[in-house]
């Protein structure tokens, strides 16, 4: 049995190796995560015969609840950006709300968005919204409502299932409390939505942004017409002399399109029964675990009704068919968007995978163990522990599904070995989240995503992107340490 500080040695090898080929070599993170598992392996003394066995146990037990849950929301999520599902939860966000609140309606409205579709996809969907509620809303800049709704969207991409971060680190710590874990998230984000909105202000204020030329372009070109307040057509026209706006060129009921095909909204309801059916599901088979006893059938059919995997699958298959009939869509079209949808998702499964075996190293060589068990001998408490390992992976190499399984692979002896309550180790997980999230900059692709499309110098994003999700970050992190004390 090697020393713990051997072992400690080849954990910082390891990182080291991992961090040189993703940033410096611009390997791929698939790559990268399973070239390092070999090499770890093979110096924390594993037989040359059993690490291949090993790398395929790793990627099998990830990818069992990953490829489930991720795939299927991608799906979700395709069905629900390709039919103007997105758009029009934010008209009727507007209509609800007035147009004195647009930026309160549109952060709203991002938060639905962002459970079923990854950060990327969701929030370039928004943008011509942000700009057009922000030309409404008298903002000189879109930034003022476009970097609280980015920040908001990528809070929840790193703590809800099913995106493949969280879904990850769950399958490694807790694969049984998925539920548990996508209702903490949600309720976790709520507060996190009010704080972004009022702290963004502070960091924004009358601030002067220097936008991209064309971004300043496009914003001017904004239509302020386009968003009313309730009762007076949120999603009408625009008054006469006003310039066109995105939202205008948004697809409206009975539309005919190019290719002489009639194609119809979706009715905001229907979209955002659609987001919260599955989680109502797993809110019933969570709650259903609490209340009948083990066993009985009423536990057991709950359960099966709750789980992550089938509430999500249920939710496709209405989608499939309530918006893709609705919108005037065939079944080869159906399926075609469907099919559509996993291109990008499985790249996302792959990484989360690779993530998985190098988890899985990091446990069974025990270089897991001697990391976090040094670190807990010198007084670091298991939550900040986690939440601390998860944001050195960040801040080092930006991608936040990197950083959550890497850190999940470090801690997870640990926690599971430890006489941790559901709730206790739901909360690591989320821990891990936060951490993947904390002082986001320029090495993270998100980062670059929000202020391309904002039209923010490298500057104008540190001050804004990082700070936020850094406040967001550590603001949620205080509070999981206040739940774990009374838990």
């Amino acid at each position: 049995m090697m020393s713990p500080f051997l072992l400690l040695g080849i954990a910082v090898a390891a990182i080291a190796i991992l961090l040189f080929t993703v940033i410096a070599l611009k390997w791929p993170a698939y790559v990268s995560l399973l070239v390092v598992s070999v090499l770890t392996a093979l110096a924390a003394g594993v037989a040359i015969q059993d690490v291949v066995p090993l790398m395929i146990e790793g990627m099998g037990g990830t990818l069992g609840s990953v490829a489930l849950l991720v795939g299927l929301g991608a799906m979700l999520g395709g069905i629900i950006e390709k039919t103007g599902g997105a758009e029009v939860i934010a008209q009727r966000a507007a209509e609800v709300l007035g147009e004195k609140r647009l930026a309160q309606a549109l952060l709203i409205a991002s938060g639905l968005v962002a459970i079923p579709i990854f950060f990327d996809v969701a929030f370039i969907i928004l943008v011509p919204i942000i700009f057009a509620f922000a030309k409404a809303a008298g903002h000189r800049a879109p930034i003022a409502i476009g970097m609280p709704v980015a920040v908001l969207m990528v809070f929840i991409h790193n703590t809800v299932p099913p995106h493949p971060g969280i879904v990850g680190s769950t399958t490694l710590l807790g694969q049984d409390l998925m539920g548990l874990v996508t209702l903490l998230g949600i309720a976790l984000a709520i507060p996190m939505g009010v704080l972004v909105h009022v702290v963004g202000k502070k960091v924004i204020g009358s601030r002067a942004f220097s936008l991209d030329p064309e971004i300043a372009q496009k914003y001017a070109l904004a239509g302020a017409a386009s968003v009313r307040a309730a009762g007076s057509g949120a999603a009408g026209g625009r008054t006469p002399g006003s310039a066109p706006s995105a939202l205008d060129t948004a697809p409206t009921d009975g539309e005919v399109r190019a290719d002489g095909e009639t194609h119809r909204r979706p009715p905001a309801t229907l979209v955002i029964a659609l987001i919260l059916l599955p989680i109502v599901m797993i809110a019933c088979g969570t709650v259903g675990t609490l209340v009948f006893p083990d066993g009985s059938s009423a536990a057991n059919a709950l359960s099966f009704i709750g789980a992550p995997a089938f509430a999500l699958l249920v939710a496709t298959l209405i989608a499939m068919y309530l918006l893709g009939v609705m919108h005037g869509w065939g079944r080869q079209q159906i399926s075609e968007v469907m099919d559509g949808a996993l291109g990008p998702a499985a790249i996302v499964i792959l990484v989360t995978g690779a993530g998985g075996v190098f988890a899985k190293v990091l446990t069974e060589t025990g270089v897991g163990d001697a990391v976090s068990g040094l670190l807990l001998d010198a007084g670091v408490p298991i939550l900040l522990l986690a939440f601390l390992v998860a944001l050195v992976f960040k801040v080092a190499q930006g991608s936040g599904t990197v950083a959550t399984l890497s850190a999940a692979g470090i801690v997870q002896s640990t926690v599971l070995a430890g006489d941790y309550s559901s709730l206790q180790v739901a909360l690591i997980i989320l821990a891990i989240g936060l951490g993947s999230l904390t002082l986001s900059h320029i090495n993270d692709s998100g980062f670059w995503i929000a202020t391309k499309f904002l039209g923010l110098s490298v500057a104008d994003g540190l001050r804004t992107w990082t700070v936020l999700t850094t406040v967001l970050g550590v603001s949620a992190m205080v509070i999981l340490s206040l739940v774990w004390l009374i838990a």
